[in-house]
C-alpha cells in the first residue's frame, strides 16, 4: 500500500478540507495534491499552504493510505464521501470527519468533534479517544442516519450518538451521553459503559448495554436471557430484555441491559 503523509502546519481559523480523501488523491502527483482547493475561513486556499505533503501516490484509491499528523480540531470534513482506501489521523480531528463515507477505513488516534461519520453508509470509522455529540447521526432536518458500516469508539461519546440509525453497527467502549440511538430504526449499538435514556423513540434495531442502568419507563420488560448473541457478538451473563420504545406505536426495537 502506498502512503501519503500530511503534516499540519496549523491554522487559527477553521479549515474545510474534504479533499483529504483517497478517492481525491488517487492518480495525482504530489504537486497536484498540494494545489487542491481547501476553504480557509471565507477564502479559497491551497492544501499545501497548511500541510507539508510527502510520500508515494497511487492510481488506485484502494491501495492508498493517507497519514495526517497534527492537532486537527479546526480541520473539518476529512474523509468526507470517501469510498476506498485508508486515512490515519495522528491527533484529534474536527467536525464532519468521515461524513457520508461508504467504504474504506478511517482511524483517529485522538478525539473527534461533534457530527462525525454523519449518515455513514459503509466502511470503518475507528476512534481511539472520545467522540463528541451526534456521532453517526443524521444531519439536522434529515430522518436517516447511519445506514451501514462499523463505528468503534474506545472512549466516551456525547449526546444523541447514532440518532435515526438505519443500519450498521456502533460499539462504544466507554459511556454514552443522553439519547444514544434516539429514533433508531435498524442496526446495532453496543455500549459497554453507562447510557442514559438510550433508545428513546426507537422503533427497530437492537441496543445492548453492558452495565446495569434504568431504561426509559416506556420500554416493556419481556423477560431474561443468558449469554446472548447479537450481530455476531457474544455477551456472557444475564440480560433483561425490553421491547420499545412503546411511546411509538410501531415500536419493535430491542434493548438488552445486563442484570
Amino acid at each position: 500500500m502506498k502512503e501519503i503523509f500530511l503534516k499540519f502546519k496549523g491554522s487559527k481559523t477553521v479549515l474545510e478540507a474534504e479533499v483529504i480523501n483517497p478517492n481525491v488523491f488517487a492518480g495525482k502527483k504530489l504537486s497536484e495534491i498540494e494545489n487542491l482547493t481547501v476553504y480557509h475561513g471565507n477564502r479559497r486556499a491551497k492544501l499545501g499552504e497548511f500541510f507539508d505533503v510527502e510520500g508515494s501516490t497511487s492510481e488506485d484509491a484502494r491501495e492508498l493510505r493517507i497519514v495526517v499528523e497534527g492537532d486537527l480540531e479546526k480541520v473539518k470534513r476529512i474523509g468526507e464521501n470517501m469510498s476506498e482506501g485508508e486515512i490515519l489521523i495522528k491527533g484529534n480531528a474536527g467536525m464532519h470527519t468521515g461524513d457520508f463515507m461508504s467504504g474504506g477505513r478511517i482511524v483517529v488516534e485522538g478525539n473527534v468533534a461533534s457530527f462525525c461519520a454523519t449518515e455513514m453508509k459503509g466502511g470503518e470509522f475507528i476512534v481511539k479517544g472520545d467522540a463528541g455529540d451526534y456521532l453517526g447521526s443524521a444531519y439536522r432536518g434529515n430522518w436517516i442516519g447511519m445506514q451501514g458500516g462499523l463505528i468503534v469508539v474506545e472512549g466516551n461519546v456525547g449526546r444523541e450518538s447514532c440518532a435515526h440509525m438505519s443500519g450498521g453497527k456502533a460499539i462504544i467502549r466507554g459511556t454514552a451521553g443522553d439519547f444514544a440511538g434516539v429514533h433508531m430504526r435498524k442496526g446495532t449499538i453496543i455500549i459497554e459503559g453507562k447510557a442514559n435514556r438510550a433508545g428513546a423513540q426507537m422503533i427497530g434495531g437492537t441496543i445492548v448495554i453492558l452495565t446495569n442502568v434504568d431504561p426509559l419507563p416506556s420500554f416493556e420488560l419481556v423477560g431474561e436471557e443468558s449469554d446472548i448473541e447479537v450481530d455476531g457478538e457474544r455477551f456472557s451473563g444475564t440480560f433483561l430484555k425490553y421491547i420499545g420504545d412503546k411511546a411509538e406505536l410501531r415500536a419493535k426495537g430491542t434493548l438488552y441491559i445486563r442484570k
